[in-house]
């Protein structure tokens, strides 16, 4: 089942770690930073909602939907007590699950809407597409959607090249080249504007809500 929801998430523009055990999960967690973490609560050498609640313990803040074959409301309020963000009891349908994750993403980014939108660009997350004020809608790649909403969340920030590849592949993945990045973020200029995304040479990007104005040097396109 996490092979099978693994590859679904792929497919719908996240980057995802797959841990098969309380073991894997703990250096996961130790050594990533997360958007959001599905966790079972059967794992074959340990409690989920022990695990769970020795990371909140430590102050980690990273939203956790929690899965369970128990049903029963009792088990649902332990779990929400020991520190899950929300609960979903199995067997259950994906497209519940995508839908659960979006708005735990949504609410820990500060997002309430499906359609993220900072400054004039929007990105719709349910259809990957992404438009500027009132232009037409753009369908994106996989990998662009993941960039651009990564970027979108993080406004005014600057993300090295090592940083953005991160976002894209998964642990168990073959990294391409940092130089990867400098294509799709191309392609991200051709869609909303080369001003958009600025390059800080030496340090990597930043997406800006807001087009920087005219008297500002024009963003580098290496």
């Amino acid at each position: 089942m996490a092979e099978s929801l693994a590859e679904r998430l792929n497919s719908e523009g996240y980057r995802v770690d797959l841990a098969a055990d309380c073991r894997q999960a703990e250096l996961f967690v130790q050594s990533e930073s997360y958007a959001a973490i599905i966790l079972d609560i059967g794992l074959p050498d340990g409690s989920g909602l022990s695990m769970l609640c020795r990371w909140r313990d430590i102050g980690m803040r990273d939203p956790v939907l929690a899965l369970t074959a128990r049903d029963s409301w009792e088990d649902k309020v332990d779990g929400l007590q020991q520190g899950a963000d929300d609960y979903l009891t199995k067997p259950f349908h994906e497209q519940e699950l995508l839908a659960r994750l979006q708005a735990l993403i949504r609410r820990a980014s500060g997002q309430t809407r499906i359609v993220l939108r900072v400054g004039d660009v929007h990105l719709d997350e349910s259809l990957k597409r992404c438009r500027v004020g009132e232009d037409e809608w753009q369908n994106l790649t996989a990998t662009e959607y993941r960039l651009l909403r990564f970027l979108m969340l993080h406004p005014e920030h600057v993300h090295s090249k090592v940083q953005l590849l991160d976002q894209l592949y998964a642990l168990s993945q073959d990294a391409s080249t940092p130089n990867m990045i400098e294509v799709y973020i191309a392609r991200l200029r051709q869609r909303l504007g080369r001003r958009r995304i600025e390059t800080r040479r030496g340090e990597g990007y930043v997406f800006h809500g807001k087009t920087p104005r005219e008297s500002l040097p024009h963003a580098s396109e290496s």
